[in-house]
């Protein structure tokens, strides 16, 4: 859902007769309400029950589908687009559900092919989004999402159990208002603010607001008897760390998707650009997320051996070993497909060892929470290499053309940075606890 949009992203002024600044709402749409809905669909399914939330939040995902291949003027599609982000909770819900019902013999790899496919998904969407977008009505786009979402929803309907574990209890909504607004105001600011300007009133007064709100909301949480998060959980040394090295994970994942399409699309006159188009594009991407599904089993083999800390330790080398290829190798496309494949690589074995690691920390029935909060950090980190991303590349430029594109040193130095959140995460797990999960015994 997140790439389905990309490829129309340049034609959607002309194609929902708009300016650029409302459009830009249709991408910005979905982050936001992914962010607010996966905690709270994470807490509902811990209270009503994981395949329930899961039904709810494929339906969204249907409904907004619909609505978006029916839509033609910038309004609807907005909502569409908030739909769709509503389903985001899927993820979460799904590692959870295998916690409560699947042999302990596979849960890992159950798990870590699950978690993994937050990156492929993004990875094979794009290619197959921009070829749809190149030689069809872009409605098909969501027609498509549609009957896949419908598909998802009779399967879940027809195979998935509906878990027993429960805490029931009154939904703490004083609690998920809180979060949402501070959700909100951080996530809009950190995606509109180069548009705004870091400076702007705007956007310190969306930071500000984000810091006042959270820290309310941490104090509402810590004394309400159900809380929406349980923080005592949460600053557990297990999952805190976790949760910090999924931001640094999710920078460094979607760095990667924002640096590699341009580098691909950048004029051959400036000496170091592809000049390809987006289809190309989606077909250098593509493997990347093949070789995150690959890896999902072999990062749950290697957690049974080593422990998951481990996996996330080696998931961070490679990533940085990707980018640091990348910042080297970039004048040709295999060099492309060559770096992305590997830190594709790094984030599937990543990505495989961090349920596993939350689940470890956190009783069964904080399971749906503490895995959609785990799923909101990577977002946080996805939105945080947008924006940084987009400063750093609209700042460093060369004129070809009488057109500004992005310098070749302002490639490399996003690279860089990137390369620089898998060292962090490295660091972190340096620090995890180095026993074996009881999870994967």
């Amino acid at each position: 859902m997140q790439t389905l949009i990309v490829p129309l992203v340049p034609q959607l002024p002309t194609l929902l007769d708009s300016t650029a600044d409302r459009t830009a709402w249709i991408v910005t749409a979905t982050l936001l309400a992914g962010g607010v809905a996966t905690p709270v669909m994470g807490r509902l399914g811990d209270m009503y029950g994981k395949r329930r939330m899961l039904l709810v939040s494929l339906g969204m995902l249907v409904a907004g589908s619909v609505l978006g291949a029916l839509s033609n003027t910038v309004g609807p599609m907005i909502v569409a687009r908030v739909l769709q982000g509503l389903a985001a909770g899927v993820i979460p819900l799904g590692i959870s559900v295998m916690r409560d019902t699947v042999p302990a013999e596979r849960l890992a790899s159950a798990t870590a092919t699950m978690s993994a496919s937050l990156g492929v998904g993004g990875a094979l969407g794009l290619p197959a989004a921009a070829l749809l977008a190149e030689r069809a009505d872009w409605h098909l786009l969501f027609w498509i999402s549609a009957g896949l979402g419908a598909l998802a929803l009779c399967l879940v309907l027809t195979v998935v159990p509906e878990s027993t574990v429960r805490t029931g209890g009154r939904f703490d909504l004083v609690g998920a208002l809180g979060l949402s607004v501070a959700l909100l105001c951080l996530l809009l600011a950190i995606s509109q603010g180069a548009a705004w300007g870091w400076s702007s009133g705007l956007t310190l007064g969306l930071f500000a607001t984000a810091a006042v709100a959270l820290v309310l909301w941490g104090l509402w949480e810590t004394r309400v008897d159900r809380p929406l998060v349980d923080l005592r959980t949460t600053v557990r040394r297990q999952v805190l760390l976790t949760n910090t090295a999924s931001v640094a994970f999710g920078f460094a994942m979607f760095a990667m998707s924002l640096v590699l399409p341009q580098l691909l699309q950048s004029p051959t006159e400036t000496g170091y650009g592809l000049g390809r188009g987006m289809f190309v594009v989606g077909l250098v991407m593509a493997p990347s997320g093949l070789v995150m599904m690959a890896m999902a089993p072999i990062s749950a083999r290697i957690s049974r051996a080593r422990g998951p800390r481990t996996t996330l330790m080696l998931g961070a080398i490679v990533v940085a070993s990707g980018y640091g290829i990348t910042a080297v190798f970039m004048s040709s496309i295999w060099h492309l497909v060559l770096a992305s494949s590997i830190i594709g690589a790094g984030i599937g074995l990543a990505y495989g060892a961090m349920p596993t690691l939350i689940m470890d920390a956190v009783p069964a029935s904080q399971t749906g929470s503490a895995n959609s909060l785990n799923t909101l950090m990577r977002s946080i980190g996805t939105s945080v290499s947008s924006a940084l991303t987009g400063v750093v590349l609209a700042h460093m430029t060369v004129s070809v053309g009488g057109a500004s594109v992005p310098s070749q040193e302002g490639f490399q130095l996003v690279l860089g940075v990137a390369a620089g959140a898998a060292i962090v995460a490295l660091l972190i797990g340096l620090f995890l606890p180095k026993r074996r999960s009881p999870v994967l015994a």
